[in-house]
């Protein structure tokens, strides 16, 4: 939970220290160098690791805890049983066979006898593991000759302390005993921080303040039971959690410490999103636009089809909130395909209803075209006047429409993020942004209107798991679509191996021959995988050329002189000028291209719902969630779909999961969770962090249950006590602040 760039702890420390601490021989600020043992040098080696004060210890949590089992004597080994074996090395050696092979083997020994410890192709062990040091090793023993072997067993270094006994006689660890596991720097050992840290919480676990009265702790902890928690009692006090978690003695208290730090962290996140909901709603204004009877049906005559039950939801709610004087700040998250850009209309056209304008921001200027094609459509015999603003306008095009926004002669503006620079508007009511996974929790596009601040509804293609729905998009209604309308096709979709790609492309050219169109995606433009925008090879620098596959250059050009030569085979890719990726994809659109070769430039588009088969070559190279999107391209109409994807090279254990998830499942939510779940939220999260501190302990994929529990606490909190001046909230609202305040802009006032 400590940032490393910000080493003030997440847990409340009080502004001078007690008496306690001060007679103590440290205290919570005194520099890391002056602990007993320390000194400067190990103290600058610590300091890679963010800590530089005594109190940055007490939160620098274990990454993980081992359950070794009790040390077994050499009589009591058996082969094929897990055991752990504490001694001395006495002997090692590490022996290089022949280039890039080597052998490094050692002598464990106590009182009982020794066993050999061996490693392949490791020779760094030769650096650790050195004569005379000690070391508990636990692994499956095998019976080699008449001595017993580990290979590749799991190891602890330890000191005299964590021995238990006079040299010769080691037992650690004794029975039942936890271990903690700490990230680690160069020149540092693991019983070296295990010491450390135990000092140091000896010594000043109880200087630190606590922020959760025992009232919150009891509920929360209830209410985690309730939850699924295994939980036994209430959450401990923040000087027990810390001791805790650092020497945990017993499993129990271990898991209620770890409960009680994890529900903490979570817990002033949500306050941190809660507080910003409320500060949001009570400073700005938005236009009251109400959705009365008579304009939901007025606006709903507009479409030529029934709505699904999760589109009358969300409209419903979305036409709630339009109604209220303070802006509506909403995420539309859907599956490809489900109907979010018909709630978008519904939401624009209730703003035109009641006098003000709105905008739909879009990625590409395809698909604002595309957007500006399909108002002009469903609005072709109303009084609605329609704009398009991008960057293919010439200067003049641009200034006169810019004019009609002023004048407000244009009620619906569409358009790119053109939108967002040197715009004057009549009277902005909506924004309504289309950016699919690009959408962060702080963007907020800045369009005003006379110091009116419009509502805002963001359009998400990429289904997002809940944790991070509660965490990334906390301060963010959310609004969901998971039914998808009828008359939509199946999507059959098929993992083949390199001896199925003739009997597919002849698969290809049948729904060719019945009037259908295909796209074929590749993960890279040319043989370098360099530079490429559209370009996933260089994420990982150069490569080696192995298979065209990989290169939509060279497949195009194979499909086009020899697979379908009597078909229209047209390229696609990132490199080419906007105007001729327009083109391309128009064409396509209308029926002149058969078989599009692109990049992942498609991913975002124009629908094209003749267009129902899919070929993607190298689909190793891609991740799920892209993978999903770009088989959403072949889900937009009416007949069957078909989407093949081929690797290039042998697959690795977690490439061949992603595929056969991707396989199986068809349900964008199903593998948004899968996605999570196999790449973790430091991947999934990355650089969208956007405002949120990086958590320290807990984890989004495990800890799913504590944060519902958390955010639910932190509405109730919040709702009873919106600027937390309550005297019992004072310390968790400092925290609050301290740790998200400048992150999130909340103020004193929040």
């Amino acid at each position: 939970m400590t940032d490393p760039a910000n080493p003030t702890p997440p847990i409340a420390v009080p502004p001078s220290q007690s008496a306690t601490a001060r007679t103590a021989e440290f205290e919570l600020s005194t520099p890391l160098q002056y602990l007993p043992g320390m000194g400067p040098a190990r103290a600058d080696r610590l300091r890679k690791l963010g800590l530089r004060k005594a109190q940055d210890v007490l939160f620098f949590f274990p990454r993980e805890h081992q359950f070794p089992p009790p040390p077994t004597r050499v009589d009591d080994l058996r082969e094929g049983v897990a055991a752990t074996f504490v001694g001395k090395i006495t002997d090692a050696e590490l022996v290089s066979r022949t280039p890039g092979k080597s052998l490094f083997a050692a002598i464990v020994e106590n009182d009982s006898g020794a066993v050999r410890i061996v490693f392949f192709n490791q020779p760094f062990r030769a650096e650790q593991l050195t004569f005379y040091r000690h070391v508990r090793i636990s692994g499956t023993p095998k019976l080699v000759g008449l001595r017993w072997e580990f290979s590749h067993p799991k190891y602890d270094l330890l000191d005299e302390a964590e021995l238990g006994g006079d040299e010769g006689q080691e037992t650690a660890p004794q029975n039942g005993e936890i271990l903690p596991v700490y990230p680690l720097t160069e020149g540092i050992k693991d019983y070296e921080l295990r010491r450390l840290t135990r000092r140091v919480a000896d010594v000043l676990a109880e200087e630190i303040t606590e922020v959760m009265p025992g009232s919150l702790r009891r509920q929360a902890a209830t209410r985690l039971r309730e939850a699924g928690i295994d939980l036994v009692g209430d959450l401990p006090d923040i000087g027990t959690t810390l001791r805790d978690i650092h020497a945990p003695p017993s499993a129990e208290k271990l898991n209620a410490a770890r409960s009680r730090l994890v529900f903490q962290e979570l817990l002033v996140m949500q306050l941190a999103l809660a507080m910003r909901r409320t500060s949001l709603t009570g400073r700005l204004q938005a236009p009251e636009m109400p959705c009365t009877a008579q304009i939901r049906q007025r606006i709903l005559r507009r479409f030529p089809f029934e709505l699904t039950a999760d589109q009358d939801r969300v409209i419903s709610e979305i036409a709630r909130e339009m109604g209220r004087q303070f802006p509506m700040n909403r995420l539309l998250q859907g599956d490809v395909g489900s109907g979010k850009t018909v709630v978008a209309i519904f939401a624009m056209m209730l703003a035109v209803a009641n006098g003000h304008q709105a905008t739909l921001m879009a990625p590409t200027e395809v698909l604002a075209r595309q957007h500006y094609q399909t108002l002009t459509k469903i609005l072709a015999d109303s009084r609605v006047r329609i704009g398009l603003l991008c960057g293919s306008l010439t200067a003049a095009e641009r200034r006169q429409t810019l004019a009609q926004i002023a004048a407000g002669e244009l009620d619906l503006i569409v358009g790119t993020q053109a939108l967002v620079y040197d715009i004057e508007f009549h009277s902005l009511g909506l924004c309504v942004i289309d950016e699919q996974h690009k959408f962060g929790v702080r963007q907020r596009v800045q369009l005003r209107s006379g110091g009116i601040d419009p509502h805002y509804l963001v359009m998400s293609a990429t289904p997002i798991p809940r944790s991070v729905a509660m965490t990334q998009f906390g301060d963010v209604d959310l609004s969901t679509l998971r039914e998808k309308p009828a008359g939509r096709g199946e999507v059959h979709t098929y993992l083949a191996g390199d001896k199925w790609r003739d009997r597919w492309w002849d698969f290809v050219r049948q729904r060719l021959a019945e009037g259908r169109q295909a796209y074929v995606v590749a993960p890279r433009v040319g043989e370098d995988a360099t530079g490429d925008a559209d370009s996933l090879g260089g994420e990982n620098g150069p490569e080696e050329e192995t298979e065209d596959v990989t290169s939509v250059s060279r497949t195009f050009e194979r499909l086009r002189d020899d697979v379908f030569p009597e078909h229209r085979v047209e390229l696609l890719h990132g490199r080419m000028k906007p105007e001729a990726k327009q083109a391309v994809m128009l064409r396509f659109a209308g029926g002149e291209i058969d078989v599009l070769v692109s990049t992942t430039v498609i991913e975002v588009g124009v629908d094209v719902a003749n267009a129902t088969v899919m070929t993607i070559l190298g689909a190793n190279r891609f991740g799920l969630a892209q993978l999903h999107q770009l088989r959403g391209r072949i889900s937009r109409g009416r007949h069957a779909a078909h989407v093949c994807v081929f690797t290039d090279g042998e697959r690795s254990p977690e490439e061949s999961e992603r595929l056969q998830v991707f396989e199986q499942t068809s349900d964008g939510f199903e593998i948004a969770e899968a996605d999570f779940r196999l790449r973790g939220p430091g991947d999934l999260l990355g650089k969208k962090q956007s405002g949120l501190a990086p958590l320290r302990i807990a984890d989004l994929n495990r800890d799913v249950e504590t944060l519902q529990v958390a955010r639910a606490m932190a509405q109730d909190l919040i709702d009873e006590d919106p600027a937390m001046e309550e005297p019992e909230s004072a310390a968790l609202r400092d925290q609050v602040l301290r740790r998200y305040g400048e992150r999130l802009d909340l103020g004193d006032g929040a």
